[in-house]
């Protein structure tokens, strides 16, 4: 238990439309080794970019705390992203401190992969469970058109091969864009449907550079008629996961992330925070709590613990939803690079 913190802060935190605080995600960079074309596209984040010096960023010994705070206001699981969070040196050590946590029942990560052939086996042995791999397409020419820099899909493929060496859980997430890679879906899906779970992503108009727009969405239906065979759905395996599940003949398992055509906000118990301590309660939020001022400025647990219940009880977030009433299309929004998706 938290010194200052109430002890009734072990229920979960709940929201003005009941939902519960159970996931956090963490940002520990706003650095990537990719420019992908929805995330961080070249003409903004080119070699000129300024991106945040390493003192703005939250120490591992601040992101330990934070954490153990969101852990008393009902967190149980922990997904560290960035940017690409592999480019936070010594991040096994960062792992390793927050596995020691006290109700955290799951730790997993968020990358493109390029870095696990080297750092898998450290990962794993810090106590990380599970990974996500972001890999848009196994062909090299639509692959390096949406990474940005041209490269191969093998370099991802050899990630992937690394961390279930490594003994770790693997999911890959692919982007889903109409005229872009939608057409090699099933070439994708027949690479890697026997070694991962394989997650369908909606192209959603996150941040503010991305070109977002409705035309370029392929619905999950026509995903699923992409990838051939005849698919059957299965239950949710918890409130507030966010693919549809749908499984076939064979057993393999494909996720559909269906926030424009089909927003699950309803059942969002997922709060983000930035790697400069930020905390967004929506991935399409307009602004944050900053939590880093008042912990550099000496505040005690309790009292990060009470913004953090202020915040996340006021929170009345569902922008997915909202979007089919108005577009939105003018409001700015926080990048996903900050906040890791």
């Amino acid at each position: 238990m938290l010194a200052g913190v109430p002890s009734n802060s072990v229920s979960p935190l709940t929201d003005v439309l009941g939902r519960p605080l159970r996931d956090l995600r963490l940002s520990v960079t706003d650095r990537c080794n990719l420019r992908c074309t929805y995330c961080m596209p070249a003409e903004v984040f080119g070699p000129d970019f300024a991106f945040l010096p390493r003192t703005e960023l939250l120490s591992f010994e601040e992101l330990e705390r934070l954490t153990r705070v969101f852990v008393a206001g009902g967190v149980q699981k922990l997904r560290l992203t960035g940017g690409e969070p592999l480019l936070r040196r010594d991040l096994p050590d960062l792992i390793a401190r927050l596995v020691r946590i006290e109700g955290v029942q799951d730790i997993a990560m968020t990358t493109n992969g390029l870095l696990l052939p080297r750092l898998a086996a450290d990962l794993k042995a810090a106590g990380l469970r599970r990974v996500t791999v972001s890999l848009d397409s196994v062909d090299p020419e639509v692959f390096g058109r949406m990474n940005g820099l041209g490269v191969h899909p093998d370099r991802v493929l050899d990630g992937i091969e690394a961390a279930l060496a490594a003994g770790l859980g693997v999911k890959v997430n692919t982007v889903v864009q109409r005229g872009v890679n939608d057409a090699a879906l099933g070439e994708l899906w027949a690479a890697l449907r026997d070694r991962a779970v394989l997650r369908f992503i909606e192209f959603m108009d996150v941040g503010n550079h991305n070109g977002w727009n409705l035309d370029a969405v392929v619905p999950p239906r026509e995903v699923l008629a992409r990838l051939g065979g005849d698919f059957r759905p299965v239950d949710a395996q918890y409130r507030g996961e966010v693919a549809s599940r749908w499984v076939d003949a064979e057993g393999h398992e494909a996720g559909l992330i269906t926030s424009v055509t089909r927003p699950f906000c309803g059942d969002c118990t997922r709060a983000r925070l930035s790697a400069v301590g930020v905390l967004y309660t929506c991935l399409f939020a307009t602004g944050g709590l900053d939590l880093r001022s008042p912990l550099r400025d000496g505040a005690s647990d309790g009292e990060l613990a009470a913004l953090l219940a202020g915040t996340w009880s006021a929170r009345r977030d569902r922008y997915s939803e909202e979007r089919g009433e108005a577009t939105h299309a003018d409001r700015p929004k926080v990048e996903m690079s900050h906040i890791g998706g």
